[in-house]
């Protein structure tokens, strides 16, 4: 009850902080430093933190754009401004400071303006201001507004983004009935990750720009029935302009239906800007192929890519192509790790990206002199981004007891200084729990690498209940990362020990160690998260009568399945959108790549033995030895795991009298994004954790 009341305080103290835009009706919300009374975190400190984004150095490599948001709770909606910082140091400027919700903030290439994206005049268009904040214009009137921009190198021209209508809805087939309210379906991918499929696409528009003023834009994949950027989560990243502006590289899977849905082969495509016309430059490359990047001559292009269709989690490799002769080649062959983020030298002879290794992601330089590859930094932290700032990279870092910074880091040396403080005020005033890597046996005799996070004012003399942390993904590492629902302080702040493995089938060890969880989901990899809980249940300040396991997603999944193969070792469960029943997850979720790689294919090919021994791992084959009580969490939009899956494990558990609680969200999907559902979220997660471990 003591943690709630302090909530709710620091939430008064939060919410009173409101600053109002100089010469607006709008207000803007920009917190002071809360003044807590504890240094323990709450759920509301958690949703006080201001979050970075959109990190951007202005050409003369001198002043870092950014933006910063903040929740207010009461409100349960976000505030977004554009910040400008000096690379040498001193204090953050908020160049916007309204209600706005300003965002896709960028430098013109000349430096001398911002251009941004506000929805202030009614729908999302483009502006531009001074790169002090000042002269604020709104330079576009694009009907239904637009989605992204970027201007082209040369400045003489940009692209923006704009959904496309080119379906038909029921209301066009049958205008006699406007306030009919169905659809009709003949091909798969009606629906995708929270959104039915509104027949709409998102294009490509390239205008002319000359002095503050766009052109009319030409759709450069009229009348195509195709998504650039991808849908559901690609943006600007995934469309590169040449440094002539004369080409346009995009990302597109120019598939549709069924076969979208089973397939990830997408490919970067070449637009000439002068003749209309477009090639496949990735024709043959069957895998996710996207995220082009040239060269700063112009003269070659790199892009992420990798090698299987129908596979997502396959190693993204880092290729280079010759643009004159056509050749390409991997430079990752000999590189057993994932490459993300690209960014050239200004003089073209290396890429910086960002990979993971061991559970931290770090800056890597590629030389193409030589081929090789070398780490730049090292440490216990996630780096997010990599950019230059005249002689050193600008770099956005988190980790598992800080939210995300920006720093500068030294391209040689690796070693890093903090750019923003943005958080600062808040994290000065907290004590977080000690973070410790362990490297484990496994029971094929491997080592598995595992954090253990530690409550704040951890006593060794003490006994904890400890949490098995499931990570989802099912290939994603845990790595350190900073999460406003799976946040591991928040979990050490209320008193719990957390066994963090990186079991298998997670990225950051090695290809062979990632691949094995596919078809073999009840296998060795929930054997590798029994090893790591029963290693650290020896420990003496681990009280082996109060453990739990939590989880999403996949992690759910792992959840469930150990409620019905735990051999009594645990005493609560948590579930968020996990899978069920797999038969049913098979022929209701949307991407069907991943089931047909994950599980081996459909359930009722019975000549697939494969597939047929994946489908035996279903929870629900084990639920009759569910007998500990479970929590269930679910989000009504999750058309990856559909809600379903979430309301048979609850339902199932209720009809064997097995303690259980169904927390559902009908407007979240597969993740909690609104303020004070994430808030509900912490409070009912832990209320049962200390319900049945306390």
């Amino acid at each position: 009850m003591k943690k709630i009341a302090l909530g709710f305080l620091v939430a008064i103290i939060v919410f009173s902080c409101v600053k109002k835009e100089t010469g607006s009706t709008l207000e803007n919300y920009v917190p002071e430093t809360p003044e807590l009374t504890s240094d323990i975190m709450s759920p509301e400190v958690l949703w006080s933190f201001g979050r970075i984004g959109g990190a951007e150095v202005s050409p003369d490599g001198k002043t870092v754009l950014y933006t910063v948001s903040y929740y207010n709770i009461e409100e349960n909606k976000s505030y977004r401004d554009i910040y400008t910082i000096s690379v040498s140091g001193g204090k953050a400027k908020n160049i916007t400071n309204s209600g706005a919700k300003e965002f896709n903030a960028v430098w013109r290439p000349d430096g001398k303006k911002i251009g941004y994206l506000s929805s202030v005049s009614g729908s999302v268009q483009l502006w531009e201001m001074d790169a002090n904040g000042r002269g604020a214009k709104q330079i576009s009137e694009i009907e239904g507004g637009i989605s992204g921009f970027k201007y082209s190198p040369d400045q003489s021209k940009l692209f923006y983004l704009k959904s496309v209508k080119l379906d038909e809805n029921v209301q066009d087939l049958f205008p006699d009935l406007p306030k009919t309210n169905a659809r009709l379906e003949t091909d798969l991918m009606y629906r995708h990750w929270d959104t039915w499929h509104d027949y709409t696409y998102n294009h490509i528009f390239v205008a002319v720009y000359s002095k503050g003023k766009i052109g009319e834009g030409k759709d450069i994949l009229e009348g195509e029935k195709f998504d650039s950027p991808m849908k559901p989560f690609g943006g600007t990243e995934q469309i590169a302009w040449s440094p002539d502006g004369k080409t346009l590289a995009y990302t597109c899977k120019k598939k549709v239906g069924k076969e979208y849905s089973v397939s990830t082969n997408s490919e970067i495509y070449l637009y000439n800007i002068e003749t209309g016309k477009t090639i496949n430059f990735t024709s043959g490359m069957m895998g996710y192929d996207q995220n082009p990047v040239f060269s700063p001559d112009g003269k070659m292009l790199a892009w992420e890519s990798m090698e299987r269709d129908g596979y997502e989690a396959d190693k993204n490799r880092l290729f280079i192509a010759d643009l004159e002769t056509g050749e390409k080649e991997d430079f990752t062959i000999e590189f057993d790790q994932n490459v993300h983020g690209l960014n050239w030298s200004g003089d073209g002879k290396s890429i910086y990206f960002i990979s993971n290794r061991h559970a931290t992601d770090e800056i890597y330089r590629l030389d193409l002199a030589d081929g090789s590859i070398a780490r730049i930094t090292n440490g216990i932290h996630n780096y997010q981004s990599v950019a230059f700032a005249g002689d050193k990279m600008l770099a956005q870092k988190v980790s598992m007891s800080q939210p995300a910074e920006l720093y500068l880091v030294d391209q040689l040396t690796g070693k890093d200084e903090a750019l923003t403080e943005v958080n600062k005020g808040i994290l000065d005033q907290l004590t977080f729990g000690k973070v410790e890597e362990r490297w484990l046996e496994t029971s094929d005799g491997k080592k598995m690498h595992t954090w253990v996070i530690y409550p704040p004012h951890f006593d060794p003399n003490k006994k904890y209940p400890t949490l098995l942390y499931n990570q989802g993904g099912p290939q994603g590492t845990v790595s350190q990362f900073w999460s406003y629902r799976w946040n591991f302080q928040m979990m050490a702040a209320n008193g719990y020990i957390i066994v963090a493995p990186n079991r298998r089938g997670l990225p950051g060890f090695g290809q062979e160690w990632n691949e094995q969880i596919s078809k073999d989901y009840g296998g060795q990899n929930i054997t590798d998260l029994l090893t790591a809980i029963d290693e650290l249940a020896k420990e003496p300040f681990v009280d082996e009568t109060k453990l739990g396991a939590v989880g999403a997603s996949y992690g759910g999944f792992s959840v469930m399945y150990l409620a019905g193969n735990h051999e009594k070792r645990f005493k609560a469960f948590i579930a968020h959108d996990g899978i069920f029943n797999f038969e049913h997850m098979y022929t209701s979720t949307e991407e069907m790549w991943f089931v047909n790689f994950d599980y081996g294919g459909a359930y009722w090919d019975k000549t697939n033995a494969a597939a047929q021994r994946s489908y035996e791992f279903s929870p629900h084959k084990f639920v009759q030895n569910w007998d500990t009580p479970i929590l269930i969490v679910q989000g009504e939009k999750d058309y990856r795991v559909p809600s379903e899956q979430g309301m048979a494990a609850f339902n199932a558990a209720v009809l064997q009298d097995v303690p259980a609680k169904m927390l559902y969200f009908p407007e979240e999907n597969h993740w909690v994004l609104q303020p004070q559902n994430g808030i509900l979220w912490q409070r009912v997660f832990f209320n049962w954790l200390d319900k049945y471990l306390k």
